[in-house]
Order: C-alpha cells, then structure tokens, then sequence
C-alpha cells in the first residue's frame, strides 16, 4: 500500500493561511461596572413595575371572575359580570356615551390650543421663559383645588363665567350644573390645563430645522404655507403622540365629575371610570367593578390601535414617510 502526496502545480498560488482568531476586547473597568451594578440599580422599577401594575391587572383579571362584596367571600362566577354589563347594565352604556362625548370635545380641543400656545411660546419674543411658565402652571394645581376653583368660576348666580357672558350682553348658562353643558364645561376644564401638550409642542418646533422654512421663503411662501406643509408634516409625529395619550387620558377622566357633579346632573356626567367606582365603593360590588374595568381596558386598546393604523398614514418621520 503507497501513500502518493499531491504537490502544487508550478505557478499555483499557496493556499490563504486561516485568518488569526479576533482578540477579546478588555472591558473597561466602566463597563465592567454597568455590568455589574447595571441589573441591580434597575430592579427596583422592574420590581415596582411587577408589584403595583402588573400584579393589580392579573388580580382585577381573576376578580373580575368572582362574585366578591366588601367584607364577603368571593365566589367564582365565570363570565357572568361580563355578561350582565353588556346586557342588563342601565349605566354602562349611558357611561361609555358621556365619555365618547368627552374625549371628542376635550381631546381635539385641548391639541388645537397646545398648538397655538406652543407656536406662540416659539417665538423669539422676551420673557418666554416666564410666559411657558404660566402657560404650565394649571398642571401643577392638584386636581380638587382645581375642581373647586371651577366650581366657582361656573357658579350660575355669582360665578365668573356668567359674569363675564352678562358684561358682554350674552345669556348666561348652568355649566356644570346643567344637563346639556356638563359635558363641555368639564371639557373645557381639560382645555385650559393643556401645557403638558404644549410643553411637548414647543419641543417639537424647536427641532424643526430652520432650513425648512428659509427654503420655503425662497419659493414665496408665506405664514399659512410654512405651518401647512413645514410645520404640521414636521411635527406629525408628536401631534399623534398627543393625540393618543390624551384619548388614552380622556377615557380615565373621573376627577372633576367625582368632585362638581357627582355623575350628575340625571347622569350627564356619569363617565365610565366614576361608574366603576360607584360600582365598587358605593355597591360593594368588587368583582363587577373589575369587570368593568377590563371591558375598558380592552376598548381603549382597540381606540388606540384604529388610531394608530389610521393617523400613521399622514405621519412624516425624518427617513420617509411612515407606512
């Protein structure tokens, strides 16, 4: 038996000797650090984050299944409390109807004066830093305070709206306290506290590169064009981030009615958080409550992915349009 060995024809290059193996990067004592202490500084909010949110949404999940009053034993019904809100609850669908109309009057309301307020506040003018101050400052007030503050300004004898519409020659209304006003004047209560939205906004034209607009006045455009085709396609990102966190906002409003109205007057502002509420502390009723609750999860997350899939489409990002 012969071993025959091949040997490279004359001319043929040498086989590529094998690439020398990567050296290990040596991480810096930094990094070494972060990956150290990394996990451990953020297990507290991953922690929190488990306890107080995800923790409640699987408990109110199991109790919403339940038959459970204060002070009583809960009991397993199944879906029943689903079944009973969808069809025999007088208040749900009168709750769901007043907070629609909520967030249809206080959502674009609230977006269109942040707009304006930012789109002033962005203006090279003196003491901008003092007037975003007090634009900010009705989110700052606690929200009793500024339900009890409104509770005077919309006063039909003495308040200061009537005052104002009687000084001007104009009919005086109920506001609050009127079954048709209710609404909107709780409405209007969002509008006047929109500095988070306008802080956002004034952001967002700050970012606007100047060049934009210095193009657009080479080709004659005026003030209406700019804010038309630079501005607003600019910033449409950030006006569907407001728009979705206030829908998000608008469908939990409970404050304001909980404290001028009470759901009142004949239900005129009965929303949907207050009548879980009602259904939990007033009647005792735990597990229909969170029923409740998680019926209004699931419908804000169904508003929120139409209005996402929806709006996306007039949505400009710096790449390209979003698709």
């Amino acid at each position: 038996m012969s071993t025959t060995t091949t040997t490279p024809r004359a001319g043929a290059a040498a086989p590529a000797p094998p690439p020398p193996a990567p050296r290990r990067r040596r991480r810096s004592g930094v990094e070494r650090l972060e990956r150290r202490w990394g996990p451990l500084m953020i297990a507290p909010v991953v922690l929190g984050f488990l306890l107080f949110t995800v923790g409640p949404m699987i408990a109110s999940a199991v109790i919403g299944l339940t038959d459970w009053s204060i002070g009583g034993t809960p009991r397993f019904v199944g879906v029943d409390n689903f079944v009973e809100i969808l069809t025999a609850d007088p208040y749900f669908p009168i709750s769901l109807r007043r907070t629609f109309l909520y967030a249809i009057i206080a959502v674009p309301g609230s977006m269109l004066v942040a707009f304006g307020i930012a789109v002033l506040l962005n203006q090279d003018v003196r003491g901008k830093g003092v007037l975003r101050t007090i634009f900010y400052l009705p989110v700052l007030v606690p929200a009793v305070a500024s339900a009890v503050l409104w509770m005077w300004i919309y006063n039909p004898d003495f308040g200061l709206a009537n005052a104002v519409l009687r000084a001007v020659g104009l009919p005086t209304s109920l506001w609050v306290f009127g079954e048709g006003s209710a609404v909107p004047s709780i409405a209007l209560m969002a509008v006047w506290a929109c500095g988070n939205m306008a802080l956002i906004f004034v952001a967002g034209l700050q970012g606007v590169p100047r060049s934009l607009y210095e193009a657009a006045e080479v080709d004659g455009a005026g003030a209406w064009y700019k804010l038309r085709h630079v501005t607003i396609p600019y910033l449409s990102p950030i006006i569907l981030y407001n728009l979705i966190t206030g829908m998000i906002a608008a469908f939990q409003v409970f404050d304001q009615a909980f404290v001028m109205t009470g759901g009142g007057p004949n239900n005129a502002t009965l929303f949907y958080v207050l009548n879980i509420y009602y259904a939990a502390f007033r009647d005792g009723r735990l597990g229909y409550a969170s029923a409740l609750a998680w019926i209004l999860f699931v419908i804000v997350v169904i508003i929120t992915v139409i209005t996402f899939r929806i709006a996306q489409r007039g949505v400009f990002y710096e790449g390209g349009r979003a698709r």
